[in-house]
């Protein structure tokens, strides 16, 4: 067995306080049942010599894998993801003055940033002895993690809102995997799959309900400061934010990084979300300590589709903990800043991925972002799933008008 040198050494409930021994299959803290978050003995590694090593190794996420949970390489479920390009886009309109990069995730493997998560919460699940993998999700997560299970051979399920595309359900299926259409939101999907996993033997891999697919998410913001050493750190980031994992991730990274004395500040994180569905965005503006579900959800951008993220506590933490802050767009707006990023930039996106694209312009005028800045919009997937026309004649069907 070859080590990865993990530095991996408890889970901990920032709720409770709760201290977990890791190396046994576990989802939620065993006390208060809030979310659990990987803790990394920093005291073990010199940092600028690590970071320096980094420059000899391969180009994947793989090459933070002393923060990373996994402990032996031979657990390492992988299919090259990670180390994603980053692309400036010039003369972006409604921001004048404002130096804006795009981290494109929409090249990774399965096509969205639900990969970086996946590869590494089933690598451990695979390590620690799970023989049944589940989740609900709204499209992406569950392409991820049949195709991760695939390659680890462990059995999955996914649970489906059956207002998703029957194409979907297909790659899902293509990959091995069981999938399970449940009527309405990714909420009731998320309820509907532990009522029937119960007593099953199978390990839930939902967004915060276990403890590492935040730790795939990390090497988001691992990858964006590793890129600073040379160019500096951005002054923000903009992210499409359903289930917050990202957020969470990008914050714990920028946090460890300056344990080990990395990073000298962290970037501003900015939650983007439509306004027909926008708990975590409505939550800052109330100031509350986590969000309530709303109302009715409604949007054409199926990963945003969230109405209730688990674990908003964290969210709202590495939101405020950055000084961002989070705006709303339209559903009509998605669809445009799909059109522009690709045919202005050559970028493809899908409705999710360009909601920073649309929301910049909202900041600008806000005054939250300020010309002479540097902005990271993060691009969380393909748009080659998606037809503007059809999405358009999606928004002549429901608008109030009609």
């Amino acid at each position: 067995m070859s080590s990865t040198g993990s530095l991996l050494s408890a889970l901990e409930c920032r709720a409770c306080c709760t201290q977990v021994e890791p190396n046994h299959l576990v989802g939620t803290c065993p006390t208060c049942g809030h979310a659990l978050l990987a803790v990394y003995d920093l005291t073990r590694v010199d940092g600028p010599r690590w970071w320096s090593s980094l420059a000899g190794r391969p180009r994947t996420l793989w090459r933070y894998r002393e923060l990373l949970p996994v402990q032996s390489s031979d657990a390492i479920v992988t299919l090259g993801e990670g180390c994603t390009p980053t692309l400036p886009l010039p003369e972006v309109p409604g921001a004048p003055g404002v130096r804006v990069q795009l981290k494109d995730d929409g090249v990774i493997p399965t096509g969205s940033f639900k990969a970086r998560g996946m590869a590494v919460a089933v690598s451990r699940a695979r390590e620690l002895g799970a023989a049944a993998l589940f989740a609900p999700s709204a499209g992406n997560a569950a392409i991820a993690l049949s195709a991760y299970g695939a390659r680890a051979r462990v059995p999955v399920r996914v649970y489906l809102p059956d207002r998703n595309t029957a194409a979907v359900q297909e790659v899902c299926r293509r990959y091995g995997a069981e999938v399970v259409a449940v009527a309405g939101t990714i909420r009731d999907a998320g309820e509907a799959g532990r009522a029937a996993e119960k007593g099953r033997g199978s390990f839930e891999m939902s967004t915060l309900r276990e403890p590492y697919r935040v730790e795939g998410k990390k090497t988001m913001g691992l990858e964006i400061a590793e890129r600073a050493s040379e160019e500096g750190l951005p002054d923000a980031i903009l992210y499409p934010t359903g289930g917050g994992t990202g957020l969470v991730g990008m914050y714990k990274a920028f946090q460890e990084l300056q344990t080990l004395g990395l990073c000298e500040r962290i970037p501003r994180l900015y939650a983007i979300q439509p306004d027909g569905c926008s708990p975590v965005v409505r939550a800052l503006r109330d100031g509350s300590a986590r969000v309530t579900p709303w109302e009715a959800p409604h949007t054409l951008a199926p990963g945003l589709l969230v109405p209730a993220p688990f674990a908003s506590e964290r969210i709202l933490e590495a939101v405020r903990g950055s000084h961002g802050g989070g705006t709303t767009v339209t559903d009509g707006e998605l669809v445009e800043a799909m059109v522009e990023l690709a045919r202005r930039y050559g970028v493809s996106a899908s409705p999710e991925a360009a909601a920073p694209y649309a929301a910049l312009p909202h900041l600008v005028d806000q005054r939250a972002i300020r010309a002479g800045e540097t902005v990271f919009l993060y691009n969380t997937g393909t748009g080659l799933g998606f037809s503007a026309d059809e999405l358009r004649t999606g928004l002549a069907r429901t608008s109030p008008s009609t």
